[in-house]
């Protein structure tokens, strides 16, 4: 008999949770939510339990809605560049805009991320396609989707030839020469797009991983490339994109007794409706059931878990439903590698400028 498929796991830590209501029944204050500290804390709970990674939801405009919801947020790779010294062993993968941010700075941010995390850096690579970003900028008009999209692709492209612009042994500190680098192991990577165009090399050394982690959202038509897919629309997805590794987003609800969790559920929906897409409501040992169930039968390698309040739906995620998968045998015991890369077993990225 083979062994059971080993599941994926990463977790969302945005705001209070992924319901809008959720900061009027959790426990931490509105004002926490602008601290390193409160994301620091769930980090902490993802980690000591071996999740795979956490995302951080960014965007480069106020989240909609009025009042009644959570607005303003941190930049999610400055956030997670401040605990990554101080985590060791999650993988730590913020959304970052690409419609108005530079490559070259996408690159380079990431990049350091990853050289303060020692190899945990990850980027979840999102294009804009709201006015009020394009009027926060007033440099271009809205791109339509497909642009969009398209320049994402670009994007995720680029940043990939900007890691690999300097090879691994480019740094030789030759002190009887005065020689710090290695020019030849330096690179040009000439990027002529549609959208933009860059010469490179990085200013930034090559990454630990070589190259950290690329997540997209797959309703994308140019997310194949991305080592990682977040989809929603779980039928099917694994046709889509058969060489990524897939994780379906699930929002959980979570309590002792599945009466008990709908009747949070209810409290929740009270106040605001529960946003779309797929999501479990019940105790956390049913959870552990149907996670398996799920990526078995749609061909999914893991999941991207929105816990609907923080910190109640994580805590009972790491502390009940987690142990219940490591004990069926289909989640690990522990990390057994340092990197993202490790993590989501990727193997090593080949530099694409170096000589074999």
């Amino acid at each position: 008999m083979g062994s059971a498929q080993q599941l994926h796991l990463g977790v969302a830590l945005d705001g209070a949770g992924q319901h809008p209501a959720a900061w009027r029944v959790s426990d931490v204050r509105p004002s926490a939510l602008f601290t390193a500290a409160h994301y620091l804390a769930h980090a902490k709970l993802a980690e000591a339990a071996s999740l795979d990674f956490v995302t951080l939801d960014d965007t480069l405009a106020l989240q909609p809605g009025g009042e009644e919801v959570v607005r303003g947020r941190l930049d999610a790779l400055l956030t997670f560049a401040a605990i990554a010294p101080v985590t060791s062993g999650i993988g730590l993968v913020p959304t970052v805009t690409t419609t108005h941010t530079e490559p070259f700075h996408i690159s380079t941010a990431v990049a350091s991320l990853d050289f303060a995390s020692r190899g945990r850096a990850g980027v979840l690579a999102v294009p804009s396609r709201t006015e009020a970003e394009v009027a926060h900028f007033g440099r271009r008009t809205l791109p339509s989707e497909v642009d969009a999209e398209a320049e994402n692709a670009d994007v995720v492209d680029v940043i990939a030839r900007l890691w690999d612009s300097w090879e691994d042994g480019a740094i030789i500190r030759d002190e009887p020469t005065g020689r710090f680098i290695d020019r030849e192991k330096l690179h040009y990577v000439d990027f002529e797009g549609r959208f933009f165009s860059v010469k490179g090399p990085s200013i930034t050394p090559r990454p630990p991983q070589g190259h950290p982690v690329v997540a997209v959202y797959g309703d994308s038509p140019y997310a194949h490339g991305a080592d990682v897919v977040l989809v929603d629309e779980i039928r099917g997805a694994r046709e889509r994109f058969p060489d990524a590794k897939l994780l379906a987003g699930l929002s959980i609800v979570l309590a002792e007794t599945e009466q008990a969790a709908i009747d949070r559920r209810r409290a929740l929906e009270a106040y605001a409706p529960f946003p779309p897409g797929p999501s479990f409501t019940g105790t956390p040992a049913d959870l552990a059931t149907e996670l398996p169930r799920l990526a078995a039968s749609n061909g999914l390698d893991g999941f991207h878990i929105r816990p609907a309040v923080l910190p109640d739906d994580l805590a009972l995620f790491t502390a009940e439903t987690v142990p219940a998968l490591q004990a069926a045998g289909v989640f690990r015991q522990s990390y057994t590698g340092a990197t993202l890369r490790d993590h989501l077993g990727l193997g090593v990225a080949a530099n694409q400028y170096a000589e074999a």
